[in-house]
């Protein structure tokens, strides 16, 4: 790169003296191939110190060669070598933004970030914030619509040249199939258990029937008053009371608590978030939750279709993406060993 810079400027150098005096050809090598060599040191040197070059110095990598192109040009004396000696001092040029890109690459491989394009962002960023703003509340409405043009152009240029933003998406969207494969397969290869269904019996508190003991038959006429009939020889027969000694039978049946179902209160509260609420934006935590009570509420459980059916159908809010990811946790959270 050195070498192209040098044939450069000893080429515009002898184009021009040609023409004028030495004197004069080495004022325009200097003004044009030796500015621009300046311009390039500092752009290689603020590229090594991982700092963004400011536009004049961009600017001024390719202005000060095309003015002395032009001068190379008029000093020309005829058509053919007036494209030569157009394109001569254009190889300054090449060799200070090859050394610059060169420079600036190495820098991004060693410290991971380029400074060029952090500048580039934020300036669009901080350019698009300051429209939406002013297209939300600025007084004058023609105001108002001219910046809310200018900030859809420059939504389009938002993490257009930033790799690492890139990289981010690519790893989110990397995840989001991995989360909707291993969702799909499970369900796909799951395998429903149908448990026998066990014998259900009914509990009652103990009731105790009273069993009403048989009377005896009433006493032929002519009794006496301790119930002895009067054709007994003179000895007195008693006759216990019915009711006495008699022991009051118990019949109890044995019945298994009723099961209470689990409210989504109670499976929140164990978790150790706030309820889920119909209509409001939910955080992940509380769409396992909602998942969760759904996915029991029924025996066997429900399947990921079922439950995310269940889960649209009873009105709470999240989407696609983020169901599959909390189910993915929840069928992670079943799986382990606690």
């Amino acid at each position: 790169m050195l070498a192209t810079g040098g044939a450069g400027g000893f080429g515009t150098y002898s184009n021009i003296k040609g023409a004028y005096n030495s004197g004069t050809a080495l004022g325009a090598v200097a003004a044009g191939e030796g500015a621009t060599a300046v311009l390039a040191l500092v752009l290689l040197g603020l590229t090594m110190l991982g700092q963004s070059s400011p536009a004049v110095v961009r600017a001024g990598l390719w202005a000060l060669p095309a003015a002395a192109s032009a001068m190379s040009a008029v000093a020309a004396p005829d058509g053919p070598r007036t494209v030569i000696y157009a394109i001569t001092p254009l190889g300054m040029s090449v060799s200070a933004e090859g050394m610059a890109f060169l420079a600036r690459r190495i820098v991004v491989h060693v410290d991971g970030r380029d400074a060029e394009l952090e500048a580039r962002a934020a300036a669009v960023v901080q350019a698009l914030a300051y429209h939406r703003a002013r297209a939300a509340n600025h007084p004058d409405e023609k105001v108002r619509k001219r910046s809310d043009r200018a900030s859809w152009r420059l939504a389009r240029k938002v993490g257009t040249t930033d790799t690492t933003l890139g990289a981010r998406l690519l790893d989110v969207q990397r995840e989001r199939i991995t989360t909707g494969a291993d969702v799909a397969l499970g369900d796909m290869f799951a395998i429903t258990v149908t448990r026998p269904a066990e014998p259900v019996t009914v509990e009652r508190d103990a009731v105790t029937a009273p069993v009403t003991p048989a009377l005896p038959p009433a006493p032929e006429p002519g009794a006496g008053e301790g119930g002895v009939t009067g054709g007994c020889d003179g000895e007195d027969t008693q006759v216990n009371d019915p009711l006495t000694g008699l022991e009051e039978e118990a019949v109890t049946a044995s019945v298994t608590p009723a099961v209470t179902p689990v409210t989504l209160d109670q499976v929140a509260a164990i978790a150790g978030v706030s309820t889920p609420l119909i209509g409001e934006p939910l955080t992940d935590e509380q769409i396992v939750v909602v998942l969760r009570h759904l996915r029991y509420s029924d025996d066997p459980p429900l399947s990921y279709r079922q439950t995310a059916a269940a889960f649209r159908e009873s009105g709470f809010t999240g989407g696609e993406a983020r169901i599959r990811s909390a189910w993915a946790t929840l069928m992670a959270q079943e799986e382990s060993p606690r």
